[in-house]
């Protein structure tokens, strides 16, 4: 089979077992394929690739294993997982990508990105997201006791849901004119990405964009092949 898939915004969390059980099953289903990109939000929480939960232990076995088996692994970090790091993409035989990337996917060069830079009208979270990817202030936390990082991780949390309930949905949105400005930057005409949890494709003056969705009652992925693209789901049994 010929076939690339790319899915973000699993968040996943011991909390949630049904959506770590449907990403085994979406791994063991799809290891025919060539390559497989993870564009953020695989946690919903990443202290740091030293981080020993059994939920962490158990994502990395199983993408070990989906990697063993053939498929290439990309992984993109998200606005939930910005720590994730070589260390762990070694572990699972992957890669690291850099937001933004471009990729040639059969012949179509194609911009991958999370998402959220692209969502310009919430300065507040532009201001935070800035000083987050900083490699002095991911250096200063990963510094931290793993204790520390989840206490910090626990208050961020809590920050973000409190800011989010207060937002307008549009200013949570990707601003139209950011896309644009990117399409035209990379100079493609294709675009993926996650981080808003509204999957649909788009038609943009610079070219095409598709964005994934998240994985709660559903597991959003899109396929891309010689014959075209195409998004789909599949229901996340609770």
């Amino acid at each position: 089979m010929t076939a690339t898939y790319l899915i973000s915004d699993l968040h996943l969390e011991s909390t949630r077992p049904a959506t770590v059980r449907a990403l085994r099953r979406f791994l063991l289903d799809h290891q025919d394929c060539d390559a497989l990109y993870i564009l953020g939000d695989l946690f919903e929480v990443w202290i740091g690739d030293d981080d020993d939960t059994p939920l962490a232990r158990e994502v990395t076995e199983m993408l070990r294993r989906f990697t063993a088996a053939g498929p290439a692994l990309y992984l993109l970090p998200g606005n939930r997982d910005f720590l994730l790091g070589r260390d762990f993409c070694a572990a699972v035989g992957g890669k690291l990508l850099r937001d933004p990337r471009v990729v040639s996917l059969y012949g179509t060069p194609t911009l991958l990105m999370h998402g959220d830079s692209l969502c310009t009208q919430d300065t507040e979270y532009q201001a935070f997201r800035k000083t987050t990817r900083s490699s002095a202030w991911q250096t200063e936390l990963l510094a931290r006791s793993l204790e520390d990082r989840r206490a910090l991780a626990r208050e961020l949390r809590q920050r973000s849901r409190e800011a989010t309930s207060n937002k307008a949905e549009d200013i949570m949105d990707v601003t139209p004119s950011e896309v644009e400005r990117a399409l035209l930057d990379h100079a493609v005409q294709r675009m993926v990405h996650g981080h808003t949890h509204r999957p649909a494709r788009h038609e943009h003056v610079a070219g095409v964009r598709w964005v994934l969705g998240d994985w709660d009652q559903k597991g959003w992925y899109l396929k891309i092949s010689p014959e075209g693209v195409d998004l789909k789901s599949f229901d996340i049994k609770q």
